[in-house]
């Protein structure tokens, strides 16, 4: 398998996931926002053919819902984001010639959008998926450019844009997919959402 996708998570625990969301609706709330969206997540990257690299934030969960035979599991290495997603796809280019990242905030997100971003990466140097507020919730590309990963101010509202100039800058060429919306806050989530909410 020529590519890999990356997926990065926070482990799910109470107060740790989704801070942002939670001082409207609760902790516990914002956890079962969080585990809703990593089952989707999951899902749909289970659909995708492609080398599987799950990077929790904090430490391994070998024996949760994310099977070691569709995942190889790591912890994320790094100071910041950045350094944690240049470390992950220098590790996923060991193998692979094509490589995306996704998080695990997006419930828009579809195995046939992922798909679309491998494909576009045949023509194209990066894709990026921006996101309503400003960040992207996918990056791709065929080789790691660094750039991409330094002097950023990130979960700010021009992480998307900088990310761009820097391709830009770089004078490469970046396949731009829909506008997808995160779930950071109250006013992101969906009439789907809400009903979980206690």
């Amino acid at each position: 398998m020529d590519r890999a996708l990356i997926i990065f998570i926070k482990n799910p625990e109470t107060g740790k996931v989704k801070t942002r969301l939670a001082k409207d609706i609760g902790n516990e709330n914002a956890l079962t926002i969080y585990k809703h969206l990593l089952a989707h997540t999951r899902k749909i990257a289970i659909e995708v053919k492609a080398n599987r690299f799950l990077f929790y934030a904090e430490k391994i969960s070998q024996r949760d819902e994310w099977p070691e035979t569709d995942f190889k599991k790591f912890v994320q290495q790094g100071d910041d984001l950045g350094l944690r997603m240049f470390n992950a796809f220098e590790k996923a280019f060991l193998n692979s010639q094509k490589v995306i990242i996704i998080g695990s905030d997006c419930a828009e997100l579809t195995p046939d959008i992922i798909e679309k971003a491998f494909l576009e990466l045949n023509n194209h140097d990066f894709v990026i998926g921006p996101a309503k507020d400003g960040g992207y919730y996918l990056l791709g590309m065929k080789v790691t450019e660094h750039r991409l990963f330094q002097n950023k101010n990130w979960s700010t509202q021009t992480i998307a844009a900088d990310t761009l100039k820097d391709i830009s800058d770089l004078n490469k060429t970046c396949y731009i997919l829909p506008q997808l919306s995160d779930i950071d806050t109250i006013e992101d989530l969906t009439t789907d959402l809400k009903n979980l909410i206690q």
